[in-house]
């Protein structure tokens, strides 16, 4: 498919294209219709397509959750008593909304692209991931992502200049686990949802199947169209839940108390 015959692609067309990303998983090409400047700051995290697009992919990613992947885990928590910790009468809609989809993508997507700088951007985001929001942690994601800002505009390689390019060709050579391990790994640090009492080993992973599409998809985006459409979509992904949940609350409050 040609650059500006994608650009134009629907949305099932878009759809293939993410497919066959899963099947081999690689860094280039860009998707076409953004700015590909290296080292621009402009290019990686804002945000260059029509938000109908990321809309789109964020009702995929809800149809798919809780028709087919939400309801095996919910019968995955209940084979093995298994609870989640989050009261429905107590959402935290910023922490959902706008924290978590920052500093999620800054801990497991952003040095997919930025392997050079993830070196001390993942610590420092996992720190405040764990942490949770403070006016302190606050303060040290207001620095980070300076930070970030301040080396992509002073760079013009992929990595932020700080890795050789013998070292950079394994990376490009074993992104495809990179990348599935990222996937992975953010699907199961989501398991701290929950108080897995005594549930099986082998339950856990079916625990956290919406989380690990969610992922792939959210991974998808970010190497592809940037760090600012992965956070975009990650927000709108976490909005729709909380807004059925806050209509039943304010409707039929009842169906949730019982």
């Amino acid at each position: 498919m040609s650059d500006a015959g994608l650009a134009a692609a629907r949305f099932r067309d878009e759809f293939g294209e993410f497919i066959r990303f899963l099947r081999r998983p690689r860094l280039a090409p860009r998707l076409p219709g953004r700015r590909t400047g290296r080292g621009s700051w402009e290019a990686d995290w804002l945000v260059q397509l029509p938000l109908r697009r990321l809309w789109q992919w964020a009702a995929f990613l809800w149809v798919i959750n809780i028709v087919f992947l939400g309801p095996i885990a919910f019968i995955a928590a209940g084979a093995g008593g298994a609870q989640h910790h989050m009261s429905l009468f107590n959402i935290p809609w910023l922490q959902a909304i706008v924290w978590a989809p920052i500093v999620e993508e800054l801990v497991f997507r952003y040095g997919l692209r930025r392997l050079g700088q993830a070196v001390w951007v993942v610590p420092a985001a996992a720190v405040i991931m764990v942490t949770g929001p403070t006016w302190p942690t606050a303060m040290l994601l207001a620095v980070v992502v300076v930070w970030c800002r301040w080396v992509e505009l002073r760079s013009s390689r992929m990595d932020g200049g700080l890795l050789p390019w013998s070292r950079r060709r394994v990376y490009l050579a074993l992104f495809p686990w990179v990348f599935h391990a990222s996937c992975l790994l953010f699907a199961a640090v989501h398991l701290h949802n929950f108080s897995l009492n005594h549930t099986p080993y082998w339950l856990m992973p079916l625990l956290v199947l919406p989380q690990w599409l969610t992922g792939l998809v959210l991974g998808w985006q970010r190497v592809k169209r940037g760090i600012g459409a992965s956070m975009l979509l990650h927000g709108l992904f976490n909005t729709g839940p909380l807004l059925i949940v806050w209509v039943v609350l304010h409707t039929v409050p009842h169906l949730l108390a019982t």
